[in-house]
């Protein structure tokens, strides 16, 4: 069952403003809906808002003119994390034409997440690059090495860039990774051994992501030693081995590139192609 909190106009707003605060400190997932512009020939105020939590068993705070509504927007507000988007504007007969009073009503839905997370397994060349490229583009990045003078403040000055010189890679990257929610992992140690440990601690953690650094050999083989042992084969799946989209990169800068391009084609659904194919495959004057 489903509940839904009712609005109590400034209780409300510090209700939401709670849970929003409560989302990001606990790096969590929500949706916040705000009524932007009401049914025509009706007089409805604009800006009622509705928090939705807890999708597993779907909860909300606020409301935004009726609980058919309210019931219609939980709904869709599922579906609109999933399209990976941040924010989105429907019209409520795109999601819920059963509702004809409300058809014509605007509703702006919003995701709720503390910034992305980028933990990276390893500060060589690879890492220490892509640390740097993460921060650049907004990511918190976790950057974690047993080699303490790999991972100092003097080399990384960015204050986003979180440095761990770990005494044992599982329990560090677990600490890291938490409950994995808007989490990509990028393993690029310098070793078998390393690059299983690290694989080993990621795999049961519903993260957004996880890369694999190596030629296809070396990550057939750390891939075959969990799999050995008993790890999920659809767990092993989700992993991208070997790691980034195909640029050619050569130095670290470029394969750094290369991972952050395939981070983000999965952060925002995009398919990792060239955005002139279409010119290319099509007849001129088409």
């Amino acid at each position: 069952m489903s509940s839904i909190e009712p609005p109590r106009d400034k209780a409300q707003s510090n209700s939401i403003a709670e849970a929003v605060s409560r989302t990001l400190e606990e790096n969590s997932v929500a949706a916040l809906a705000t009524l932007i512009e009401g049914p025509a020939n009706a007089q409805t105020n604009v800006g009622p808002k509705l928090l939705i939590r807890d999708f597993g068993v779907p909860s909300a705070i606020g409301g935004l003119g009726g609980k058919e509504l309210d019931r219609a927007v939980m709904d869709q507000a599922a579906r609109f994390l999933e399209s990976r988007a941040d924010t989105r504007i429907f019209q409520v007969k795109e999601f819920a034409p059963e509702l004809t009073g409300w058809s014509e009503a605007k509703i702006l839905f919003e995701r709720i997440q503390a910034e992305p997370t980028l933990v990276i397994c390893g500060g060589g060349h690879v890492g220490a690059s892509l640390a740097k490229l993460a921060s650049l583009m907004g990511y918190h990045a976790t950057l974690i090495d047993d080699r303490p003078e790999f991972v100092t403040r003097a080399t990384f000055p960015e204050k986003n860039i979180e440095l761990v010189p770990a005494e044992n890679w599982s329990e560090a990257v677990k600490t890291a990774v938490g409950n994995g929610h808007g989490v990509s992992v990028a393993i690029v140690t310098r070793g078998h051994s390393e690059d299983e440990q690290c694989l080993r601690a990621v795999i049961p953690v519903d993260v957004d992501y996880i890369g694999l650094i190596g030629s296809k050999r070396r990550t057939n083989i750390v891939l075959d030693r969990l799999r050995h042992s008993g790890a999920d084969e659809s767990s092993l799946g989700k992993v991208h081995a070997p790691v980034g989209l195909d640029i050619g990169a050569v130095t670290p800068e470029e394969v750094a590139l290369a991972i952050m391009a395939e981070i983000v084609a999965v952060r925002r659904g995009g398919k990792g192609e060239s955005l002139s194919a279409w010119r290319r495959a099509s007849k001129p004057g088409e």
